[in-house]
């Protein structure tokens, strides 16, 4: 019931608290929202991230990364076990859930992306019910629904890695948080536990969420002085981390094979990754700055420092854990953010007053990500040159008998023979001449080269050669000992130039008489 003094307006009464509950510290008024309200609040903006997450994801090229999900996942069990123990073991969950879905499904492009789409649809619930738990059902909506329409979100919804996995683990781990700590219980805190777990196997880094987690718990903790939450969280992060550690351990060795490109970060990648994080430079400002609002809103202040404390400090951390020897600072590697950041911008934009300001808001940041939205549909969006198109050339052209010569070496990263064995149709298939052991038989992403390059080509009729650049070098990127063989027995018979490659055909020198 309100209370009023003449002259004043009335204010509402503090919520009672139920007991056990820890939540009600902070809260002015109790929500009274029906079942089917309480259902769209989460299930609106879910749906959305969907519908934007599979539009057109057919469309881009796989990109070498998503390539190797695809050679390990269609390999047997056995060879990608034998991989996972010299490469990627961090990957390997997701490899053998991908290895499942292919065996069901296929694996052209969009069902290769199919799960991602629908994990961070996931994703995007889960943020619109921490955002409900933490503040009130408009919160929720409003932070679901700004989730949806990010760039970043998009983008990686089209992508077959583990990113949007590690990203819903993330989001349902921060929304069990809130509800365990608002009545803390051994059902709640497992399930927070085995989300952790999850998000772990799927993508490492994810899991300095914990961090921001433990500033959350310590402010709660600081209100409310209830002993549960001091023991309930320690036990639930070291039952969900267990499982993790073999992994984490196996990763360690493999960690110079797999990130040792990335460099030292400095203040200026720590001011870039924003971009990334957010997938637009507009709406990555607008994030921020919707972010910053509920310091001026008492009511929301200490809620929305609990949430900002889970979206920035694992950002922080990662930067100056990348310092040293090992660096894993990158804007696809701090996705998991996202929903943390979603909930506290969401919070600064459904305070606005009139409350349609959080409906035109919303607006405004779907229209300034539209451009970045529809760039991220082309077909060149993942990857810079077109490996489809070569795959296409040769195909046209085909013979049986014809052999093939990609790019390895210092090129072997791009991934391109495994490019075209995807696009290749199985009826045009040239043998890799220069392969010795494939990268199946090696327990590994690349293979291991042919010698002597001259004994290799054999009798071979027809080569097809494929590298990045254009036909001014039709064999760049190749060993000097494969130039040399292809050089003394064979003459360029044409060669085609796709975007960022060359594609030549060698006929075989005829004999002099």
């Amino acid at each position: 019931m309100a209370t009023s003094v003449k002259g004043e307006p009335a204010r509402p009464e503090p919520v009672a608290e139920e007991p056990g509950d820890t939540a009600g510290w902070w809260r002015r008024r109790p929500e009274r929202t029906g079942t089917a309200a309480r259902v769209l609040g989460w299930l609106l903006p879910a749906l959305l991230t969907l519908a934007l997450g599979t539009h057109d994801g057919g469309r881009p090229q796989l990109w070498r990364d998503e390539l190797a999900t695809w050679s390990a996942a269609t390999r047997s069990t056995g060879d990608l076990f034998r991989l996972l123990h010299h490469v990627d073991a961090v990957s390997g969950t997701y490899y053998l859930f991908m290895h499942g879905w292919i065996g069901l499904f296929g694996d052209s492009p969009a069902v290769l992306r199919l799960p991602s789409a629908l994990a961070m649809a996931g994703a995007a619930a889960f943020v619109a019910l921490a955002g409900r738990t933490q503040f009130d059902a408009r919160t929720g909506l409003v932070a679901g629904l700004l989730f949806a329409v990010l760039p970043s979100v998009s983008r990686y919804s089209q992508e077959a890695r583990a990113y949007a996995f590690a990203v819903l683990a993330m989001a349902a781990a921060t929304w069990l948080l809130l509800r365990a700590l608002e009545r803390p219980g051994v059902l709640r805190w497992l399930l927070y536990a085995l989300c952790l777990s999850a998000g772990g196997l799927m993508h490492m880094v994810c899991l300095l969420t914990v961090a921001g987690h433990l500033a959350l718990v310590l402010l709660r903790w600081w209100h409310v002085r209830d002993r549960r939450m001091l023991l309930g969280f320690p036990l639930a992060v070291l039952v969900g981390l267990l499982p993790v550690l073999p992994v984490a351990l196996l990763g360690r060795h493999q960690s110079g094979r797999q990130i040792s490109w990335l460099d030292r970060p400095d203040l200026q990648s720590f001011v870039d990754t924003w971009h990334g994080l957010f997938g637009s430079a507009w709406v990555s400002g607008c994030v921020i700055g919707l972010a910053a609002l509920p310091a001026a809103w008492p009511r929301g202040r200490r809620p929305a420092l609990e949430i900002g404390l889970v979206a920035g400090l694992p950002v922080v951390l990662n930067w100056y854990a990348s310092q040293g020897q090992t660096a894993y600072f990158l804007d696809r590697y701090l996705l998991f953010t996202t929903p943390a950041w979603a909930v506290v911008a969401g919070a600064g934009l459904a305070a606005l007053r009139p409350r349609a300001l959080a409906a035109l808001g919303l607006a405004g940041v779907t229209l300034l990500g539209v451009q970045d939205q529809q760039r991220l549909r082309n077909p060149d969006a993942h990857e810079w040159s077109d490996e489809r198109g070569a795959a296409a050339v040769v195909a046209r052209s085909y013979r049986p008998g014809d052999g093939f010569v990609p790019v390895r070496g210092e090129g072997a990263f791009m991934m391109l023979d495994f490019a075209l064995d995807y696009y290749l149709p199985p009826a045009a298939r040239p043998v890799d001449v220069f392969a010795g052991r494939t990268a199946v038989q090696r327990g590994d992403f690349f293979t291991s080269p042919c010698t002597p390059a001259a004994v290799c080509l054999g009798s071979t009729p027809r080569v097809w050669v494929v590298v990045y650049g254009n036909a001014q070098n039709p064999y760049q990127g190749l060993r000097a000992d494969e130039v040399a063989a292809l050089t003394a027995g064979y003459v360029p018979e044409k060669v085609t130039v796709v975007r960022g490659i060359a594609v030549t055909l060698l006929e075989r020198r005829t004999p002099a008489p």
